[in-house]
């Protein structure tokens, strides 16, 4: 099987979870420093962290697009989960 050029040789790609398809899939993403202080600071003011606010971004960009997966899973809430979650 072909590994994918930006993961390191030997990755699975899907963070521990052997390529299940309910595990998070971890990849380098190179961003402008502007861009990405900017998605840390709107991700500030939502609560949310930098990472869960590019998956935020993401999803809303495939939906609008119509092409968010039907069996994409939900993401959690914002802010801190709650104990025992």
């Amino acid at each position: 099987m072909a590994e994918e050029p930006n993961e390191p040789a030997g990755s699975n790609g899907s963070n521990g979870s052997n390529g299940s398809q309910k595990g998070r899939k971890s990849f380098l993403l190179r961003l402008d420093p502007a861009v990405h202080d900017a998605l840390a600071r709107w991700a500030a003011d939502e609560l949310r962290s930098t990472n869960a606010q590019i998956d935020f971004v993401l999803r809303a960009a495939l939906a609008e697009a119509g092409r968010l997966p039907k069996d994409a899973t939900r993401p959690r809430g914002r802010g801190r989960p709650r104990a025992g979650d």
